[in-house]
């Protein structure tokens, strides 16, 4: 089994798995354009993965999506819906990738 994911998951123990293709779907990212059916193909070694439906049906696909309501209009969800990157930068605060110096609390 072949397991292609945008999640942030755990618990994954067997099979192949390409997880944390970003950006995500749920902001319009790849996998948002999949289909059921649709045929790709992963080649491991070439670290290549590879989508076959034509670049006029993946327009078509993308010009007709929309993106899901988000599910939270204030408090932690909305601030992680927010400020959290996508897998590739690190899926953490965007403001704490800020550069700049951190007081050491350990240096009286």
């Amino acid at each position: 089994m072949v397991r292609i994911s945008d999640a942030r998951m755990s618990g994954t123990s067997y099979g192949t798995c390409v997880l944390h293709v970003a950006p995500e779907s749920f902001v319009g990212g790849p996998l948002a354009l999949v289909r059921t059916g649709d045929l790709i193909t992963l080649d491991v070694a070439a670290r290549s993965l590879h989508l076959h439906v034509d670049d006029a049906e993946l327009e078509r696909r993308r010009a007709a999506w929309t993106p899901p309501p988000a599910p939270y209009e204030r408090g932690y969800g909305a601030l992680y819906l927010d400020q959290i990157t996508q897998a590739d930068t690190g899926c953490d605060f965007d403001f704490l990738a800020r550069p700049g110096r951190v007081r050491d609390p350990y240096a009286g």
